[in-house]
């Protein structure tokens, strides 16, 4: 995929037996990556923070599981983070995904596993003459 936008899509999770695809918002904007899950309660699905190499979870009110993906998709680590704690970097990571503590558990997201992120196409009308 060429450049992100902010919005929202699928990760589908899992091989051609067990496939779950699971709702994901995407923050690709230095605004949106900042606020992250900030303030948040919580979270239905995951969130895709691209690009990113590292997270932190200081002023957020829950624990949450975080993977690190690859330039391909490939999850370099899965790392459950209690609030108030900084994660350390991984230089190969491109992409991270956050959810609930426990969710990417049973989704089978481990690492080595590849993911896929799906966005929808929206309409380009033509421009008004």
């Amino acid at each position: 995929m060429g450049k992100w936008r902010n919005g929202s899509g699928t990760l589908t999770v899992g091989s051609d037996s067990e496939v779950r695809e699971v709702p994901l918002r995407i923050a690709a904007s230095y605004r949106a990556r900042a606020r992250g899950l900030l303030g948040a309660d919580g979270v239905d699905g995951a969130l895709l923070i691209t690009p990113c190499g590292s997270v932190h979870t200081f002023r957020m009110r829950f624990t949450i599981d975080v993977a690190y993906l690859d330039r391909r998709f490939n999850v370099l680590a899965v790392r459950t983070m209690k609030p108030g704690r900084l994660g350390r970097p991984r230089l190969r990571a491109r992409h991270v995904v956050e959810s609930e503590a426990g969710a990417m558990d049973g989704w089978g997201l481990r690492p080595g596993t590849r993911v896929r992120v799906s966005v929808p196409v929206t309409e380009v009308s033509p421009p008004v003459r």
